[in-house]
């Protein structure tokens, strides 16, 4: 029940309510109304927010984020993506905004907030990133009943988009890189060739297992990824979640790759019976060492940097297999669209993001090939 008073000239309303979650009493009030009138139209939009859930509680933004990000962020998306969060509360969003209320978080403050990361000299790619954090966070806080609008929607982003250098083996130096590879360990062969066969980040390829490819369909599921910083410390907890919903998806793989991987798996069946008890047989992996054990980070960026270097190479990093079969599927002519599903993008806005421009290239390449070929026509 909404009160008022006159204050000198200005009016006043003070509003009493029972928290539901406490059921202890509450007040809320405002003044420096010019007429009654004001502070009763006020006082009505209050009691609807109250009544509606809103208001509540004076939260901080602080307190807000470190529980959305335990309670609705923890454990449903990937362990990458979760410190990334993190990273950026601790780093960036507290030391700003220090103890402010959520409600009081509003467009122009924020705007002020992008603005000081960006004359700090931060990327817009980085800016982004931490805008997106902010920007999910008040997402859940208008479900939750927090807030009423989400003041991070419309803010303006400083800054030229950097485009993203791409680094892959172009599609001529393919089979030198793979000789190369079978001469150093036909374990790293068949471990890069599923990557660039398939596009997986080494994660994914290092989780997979037998129960997840079907020969005879040629499909693989990709529904895991190897966490490399916990396996060699807490091996039942190898295991992890891809980097977001979309990267979970099944693939369809060439009947070469399906019988290099019919290979594999005789290869495999030999160190079985070769090793005996000393194999890995719990873990069932796929691409793995001879003994059926996972493959350690470090082993594989040794391996790839020194069958680069074999090649003639540049230094490149794994992840640039995943490019590369990114840019074998756009010179077969692949749309992005089916780029995006296959490589297990959040949007296609990030594929095309990502390789447009070797897309223009790959057109224009293309052109000029038709323009050779119609000059010897005409």
């Amino acid at each position: 029940m909404a009160s008022f008073r006159k204050r000198g000239d200005k009016w006043e309303y003070r509003i009493s309510f029972k928290d539901p979650f406490t059921q202890k009493y509450k007040t809320r009030s405002k003044g420096s109304f010019n007429t009654k009138k004001e502070a009763q139209l006020a006082a009505a939009e209050m009691e609807r927010k109250i009544r509606e859930g809103f208001e509540l509680t004076d939260e901080s933004l602080k307190s807000y984020l470190w529980v959305w990000l335990e309670e609705y962020k923890k454990g449903t998306i990937s362990k990458n993506t979760f410190e990334l969060h993190e990273q950026n509360i601790k780093k960036h969003i507290i030391p700003y905004f220090k103890e402010i209320l959520l409600k009081d978080v509003n467009p122009t403050i924020y705007q002020k907030f992008i603005n000081h990361l960006a004359d700090k000299g931060y990327s817009r790619r980085t800016v982004e990133i931490i805008h997106q954090t902010m920007y999910n966070a008040f997402e859940k806080a208008i479900v939750l009943g927090k807030v009423e609008n989400n003041p991070c929607a419309g803010v303006t982003i400083k800054g030229k988009k950097k485009e993203r250098e791409v680094k892959f083996i172009e599609s001529e130096h393919i089979a030198d890189f793979l000789t190369e590879a079978y001469k150093d360990d036909y374990i790293y062969w068949i471990f890069f060739k599923v990557l660039i066969e398939t596009g997986m980040r080494k994660g994914e390829a290092a989780a997979l297992q037998w129960t997840d490819i079907d020969l005879k369909e040629r499909t693989i599921n990709i529904n895991k990824s190897l966490d490399f910083k916990e396996a060699p410390k807490n091996p039942e907890k190898m295991f992890g979640n891809t980097k977001n919903y979309n990267s979970k998806r099944i693939i369809t793989i060439s009947q070469s790759l399906a019988n290099d991987l019919h290979f594999h798996m005789k290869y495999q069946n030999q160190n079985k019976l070769a090793l005996k008890d000393a194999y890995h047989y719990d873990l069932n992996l796929v691409l793995c060492r001879n003994d059926g054990n996972y493959m350690p980070r470090s082993s594989l960026h040794n391996a790839f940097k020194r069958i680069l270097k074999r090649c003639g190479l540049p230094n490149l990093p794994i992840h640039s297999l995943r490019h590369t079969h990114a840019v074998l599927l756009l010179e077969s002519g692949a749309d992005m669209k089916y780029i995006q599903e296959r490589l297990g993008h959040g949007s296609i806005e990030i594929t095309a993001d990502v390789y447009s421009h070797i897309s223009k290239k790959i057109e224009k390449d293309t052109m000029a090939k038709f323009e050779d070929h119609m000059k010897k026509i005409f």
